[in-house]
This record gives structure tokens, sequence and C-alpha cells, in this order.
């Protein structure tokens, strides 16, 4: 099957056209780096989640309802609270008197995008309560499942310095999210411009949408559609295999984590023009796919997950 069977012509371009608007409008709004934003669409044209872990105040809410308030689909928020349950995220089925059966109330979950704010606040149960919909798209809840809604993206932010009264992700949680990103503190130019523009009043609340559903799901048909080799397909094998044997690692990278990121490829050509993704593409996106992944042996004084990533991608040669 040809590269132009595979993508019809002109729809990788109108799918690049849609995120570039959507890139363009969530920049009115926050100071954001390229890397970051670019990681961010990626994820959502790839169907993945995302986390953002950072600092208080930079702009990690800002940036999920800016994207949300960029697109022309549903968006609900959780807050992560000790008290949460998980019938607060997925909906809980009610007895109605009237009818004498039981009847289901969806949750914010079945939103289109759905920001769980400080998501590590939440006991290990709610959190355990994402793992369905964020693999399977689904609730099941007393021997019924539910479909979601497409598209459907779970934006979590956490702070990575307040410990107290948090619940650390296990493995199994963070391995659900495609892509790991920080913002950082703005550049001094970019800080003095956002203090004048929200002088005036939240830039977020006044951003409108400029993609609607229909052209994401087409971005993300797109995407999917974008060739990989079988060469490409070795080196993101390789990429892992790297980090697993790596003396410093206890956990490597899973098999999840390869298709995370060869769909996060796919995603980041799409978005670049291309019909057919590349090594840069896989080693642009490396860090912010594998990093979050990876657990580091107690031996590794001083490491970081970033570093066994870096060593990966200098060691393993593209073919």
């Amino acid at each position: 099957m040809s590269t132009a069977e595979r993508l019809p012509p002109g729809e990788a371009a109108d799918a690049a056209e849609a995120l570039r608007r959507v890139a363009d409008n969530v920049r009115r709004a926050v100071e954001v780096r390229q890397d970051v934003l670019d990681a961010v669409l990626v994820a959502l044209a790839a169907e993945g989640h995302i986390l953002v872990e950072d600092l208080p105040g930079v702009g990690k809410t800002t940036l999920a309802r800016a994207l949300a308030r960029s697109l022309d689909i549903s968006f609900a928020r959780v807050q992560g609270t000790a008290d949460l349950l998980p019938a607060d995220l997925i909906g809980v089925n009610v007895f109605d008197a009237g009818d004498s059966q039981f009847s289901f109330r969806p949750g914010p979950i079945f939103a289109n995008i759905v920001l769980d704010d400080e998501i590590n606040r939440a006991a290990p149960k709610t959190q355990s309560g994402l793992l369905e919909c964020m693999q399977e798209g689904a609730v099941s809840l007393d021997g019924t499942t539910h479909e979601l809604a497409r598209p459907f993206v779970v934006f979590a932010t956490q702070n990575p310095v307040e410990f107290e009264g948090t619940y650390p992700l296990p493995e199994a949680q963070v391995d659900r999210f495609m892509v790991r990103v920080s913002l950082g503190y703005p550049t001094r130019s970019s800080e003095m411009s956002m203090l004048a523009d929200n002088e005036r009043g939240d830039r977020v609340a006044a951003l409108r949408p400029v993609a609607s559903a229909a052209e994401v799901l087409a971005a993300q048909a797109a995407a999917s559609a974008v060739h990989a080799s079988d060469a490409l397909r070795a080196y993101v094998v390789d990429l892992l295999a790297v980090t697993r044997s790596d003396p410093r690692v206890e956990l490597g990278a899973s098999p999840r984590a390869g298709l995370m990121l060869l769909r996060a490829a796919k995603a980041r050509a799409l978005m670049e023009g291309r019909e057919h993704a590349l090594p840069d593409d896989v080693q642009a996106l490396a860090q912010a796919v594998l990093a979050h992944r990876i657990l580091l042996g107690p031996e590794a004084v001083g490491e970081t997950t970033e570093s066994v990533v870096a060593d990966a991608v200098k060691r393993v040669r593209a073919l």
C-alpha cells in the first residue's frame, strides 16, 4: 500500500493547519515554550493524555483551559482532593423511584477534555478510577460498559515540590500518560507581557474556539495514517531496550511506551507537514514520552531519568 493510499492528498495539510490554529490561539492567552506546546498538540493528535508536572503558579491549569477553549468540545475540571471518590469522576447509578430502575448519571470523565487538577492529591482508589478510562476510552460500572466521548484527553497537573497530603502516582498510572511536560518560569520579557495582558482580565476567558471536534478527530485519523517504516519501528524498540538494560534503571520503558512514542512521532510528522515519520520525530519526543516511565534504582544517586533517555538516544543509531 502506498503512502498516498494511507493518507489522502490534502488531508495531512488540513489537519496540520487545524493544529496550527489551535497553537496560535493558545499562545494568545498563555506564555508557553514552543516545545511544550508542540508536545501537548502531539498528544492531542495522537489520542494521548498529558501530565504537566511543575511548580505552583506557572500556568499548568491555564494551559489546559486555553487548550479546551480553543476547541469546540466539552470540558470538565476536577480538583484532586483526599475525599474525592471514583464515582465523583466516572458517575454513578441512581435509583429512579418513578421508573423503579437504576439510571446512569455520568461524571465529568465523559467530557472531551478532562482537567484533573493536582491529580496526586486524590487517593489511590480515585486515581485507579482513571485507569480504564485512559486506556480503553470507556467506563465499566455494575456490569455495563459506557463509551466515553471522542476525542478524549485527560490533562492532569501535579506539583512536584509539595508532598504533604499527596499520593504519588503509581507506575501503572503514570504509564497511561503519553507525554509529561514542565512549563518552567517564563522569560523576563514573557513575564512582563503576561503581567500587562492580564491586567485587563482573564485572557483565557476571551478565547474562542478555532477548531471543531470533527477537525480534531480528522487530525487524529490523519496522524494514525502517517507512514512509519520497519526501520523506524526497530529504532524505537532499540531505544526501549537500552533503557531496560541501563544499570542505573530498575524499571525501563514499557512496550506501551514504544507504542506511545511511535504514535507521537507520527503526530509530530503530521504537524511538520510530512506523510512519513522520521528518527528526528522520535528523538524530539523521546524525553517527553519516555522519561516519566523510567524508574531509577536505589543506587542511581544523582542521576535522572532524563539523562537515561538522553544517553539512550546517543547510543542507539538510527537506521
